[in-house]
């Protein structure tokens, strides 16, 4: 689905403004799940991913947190 959103932005001839216009596609209408399942898979390797597509994918990537390796455990509560 990705690709076929920068398929269309793909026709701009300045690839940055339409690597823009698709990172802005996937904010205002992907539900945020989606949009970290996309950087997630970005992060990974992005196979799959055309130019534009892995352009803007890389723009919200950059806005994203970076994923922790492990869940932090909470500190024990402190002797008295």
């Amino acid at each position: 689905m990705a690709n076929d959103i920068g398929a269309f932005f793909d026709a701009d001839p300045d690839k940055v403004e339409a690597a823009k216009g698709v990172a802005n596609h996937l904010r205002r209408f992907w539900d945020p799940r989606m949009r970290r399942q996309i950087v997630a898979h970005y992060r990974s390797g992005g196979t799959g991913l055309k130019d534009v597509t892995r352009a803007a994918v890389s723009m919200l990537a950059d806005e994203a947190p970076s994923p922790d390796p492990a869940p932090a455990r909470p500190e024990p509560p402190a002797r008295r």
